[in-house]
């Protein structure tokens, strides 16, 4: 585990011994995190866990707000939540009006997909359930595929962030980096994570059970382990644009 140190230590450090050995390690921290779809149950440590979140808090943030919100959940927290979850999803599948009760507290996805972004999310989708051998009208195994979202995929840390609700959207442009400090962390630990989505339908039963105030939203959850390497559904790996494909050069 890192030793905890002051940040204007840690940047002394780097200043010093910046290098190619340095640039490389960042560069694999960041390019081998991938979304973990299946975890070990070998246990983090707590120690661990708010280490990374005291890397995480160095994310730039506007004027300083800092308007991240972490609850950790481990142990009886966590499977409580996850039987919660996995039963409203269930009752939400036998009864498509419960859908109304289901509502995210922002737009994550846009209303109308236009391409090529609706193409991307197809080929991700239909990559993931090919490589598990899932087919296109296969509703029962696309259900609970989908329900491992809500097991953590079997992570036995699940993450819950939330914002205060008075803040506005350039907070969740903050709240991106801090989640990616922490996932790019965990992989200097040996540690994965899947940041999740899924979870923002559920907030009216994760709220309470987090203990959040009426006034915060949820944002995302997250799943921290140790990946099962030997799963195919890890082997998945996701294509990237090249960076001709999204930079316009300007002299």
């Amino acid at each position: 585990m890192i030793p905890s140190r002051p940040a204007s230590v840690l940047s002394l450090d780097l200043d010093t011994v910046a290098g190619p050995k340095v640039a490389n390690a960042v560069d694999l921290a960041i390019t081998s995190r991938q979304s973990i779809r299946k975890f070990l149950p070998t246990p983090v440590p707590r120690d661990v866990i708010k280490r990374l979140l005291e890397v995480a808090s160095r994310a730039p943030s506007g004027t300083n707000t800092q308007p991240w919100k972490v609850y950790v959940l481990q142990g009886a927290s966590r499977n409580i939540l996850v039987d919660k979850v996995c039963q409203a999803h269930d009752a939400l599948r036998a009864d498509p009006a419960l859908a109304s009760e289901c509502q995210e507290e922002y737009d994550y996805y846009p209303a109308k997909w236009v391409s090529p972004y609706i193409d991307r999310r197809r080929e991700n989708g239909w990559g993931l359930y090919g490589l598990l051998g899932i087919g296109k009208g296969d509703k029962d195994k696309m259900h609970l595929q989908h329900q491992r979202n809500y097991r953590f995929f079997d992570a036995p840390v699940g993450l819950m962030f939330t914002v205060d609700r008075v803040m506005g959207r350039g907070s969740l442009v903050d709240y991106g980096m801090f989640l990616q400090n922490i996932m790019v962390s965990a992989r200097g630990q040996g540690l994965h994570t899947c940041p999740q989505a899924a979870w923002n339908g559920f907030s009216k039963i994760i709220l309470p059970h987090i203990g959040a105030g009426e006034d915060e939203m949820l944002v995302c959850a997250m799943a921290l382990g140790f990946a099962d390497e030997t799963a195919l559904v890890n082997t998945f790996r996701t294509p990237r644009q090249g960076v001709q494909e999204f930079t316009t050069w300007l002299d």
